[in-house]
């Protein structure tokens, strides 16, 4: 019974962060009110999140909606990017990195109704000084505290008049680079509860190519909608989660 909860679970969380980011809403605290240990629960979500994020872009790649070079730009700012986020961590209390994640996803919501940026147009990513600048952070943010980092992508990506469906993919590369080195990490310590982990994984691996299905058919209007409430939600999420 519990594998196959934990199959819908990952569907439902990947099926949502393929479409605007913020699967772990979903994922997260559920597996925390089902009583897995914080830690198996984080692990277990950065292992899934890791191989449904790949088999998602490569999709998308095998369709030739993301560029090899677009790609391997995300991946390497991300990783790096991450990389330095949990440097930084490692010396900031837990109450600092919620701060800051507050102040990022709510700048992110009201800034979504100031710029144009909507998916409506055919450019390819570019990485320049300003947008590596910003995808760096990202991927700073993500290494530190994580939650949204898919979001804050897709928010980026939208300002540089990216295509959905080549924005989705992009922002699978940015989770699988922030989710990779963690995964390895929990692993290593054996903080993983392996059935449930696979079983999350199945369901994620599902969610994220239905995902990718509804995506290619979804009306661009309604995107952004889509991604302010995901951005509500997450922040009020995370004031929750700080006060208590």
């Amino acid at each position: 019974m519990s594998f196959f909860i934990f199959i819908v679970i990952g569907f439902a969380g990947n099926f949502i962060g393929t479409l605007s980011g913020g699967g772990g809403l979903i994922t997260l605290p559920t597996m925390l009110l089902y009583g897995l240990p914080v830690h198996s629960a984080i692990g277990a979500n950065k292992v899934a999140n890791t191989v449904s994020s790949l088999t998602s872009f490569l999709v998308i790649f095998k369709e030739k909606g993301v560029t090899l070079k677009e790609a391997l730009s995300v991946l390497v700012t991300c990783l790096v990017g991450g990389a330095v986020g949990g440097i930084i961590a490692s010396f900031m209390s837990g109450d600092s990195l919620t701060l800051i994640a507050i102040v990022l996803l709510t700048f992110a919501f009201v800034t979504s109704f100031l710029r144009k940026g909507n998916f409506v147009g055919e450019k390819m990513f570019k990485l320049n000084t300003k947008t590596g600048s910003i995808l760096f952070g990202i991927g700073m943010y993500d290494g530190m505290f994580g939650p949204g980092s898919g979001t804050l992508q897709m928010y980026l990506y939208a300002s540089q008049k990216v295509a959905y469906i080549r924005a989705v993919g992009l922002s699978r590369v940015g989770v699988f680079a922030g989710c990779f080195g963690s995964a390895i990490t929990y692993i290593s310590t054996g903080k993983i509860v392996w059935s449930l982990t696979i079983a999350l994984m199945v369901g994620g691996i599902i969610g994220a190519q239905v995902g990718i299905k509804v995506a290619r058919k979804m009306n661009v209007k309604y995107v952004n909608p889509l991604l302010r409430g995901i951005t509500l939600l997450l922040i009020v999420q995370i004031i929750m989660s700080y006060y208590k």
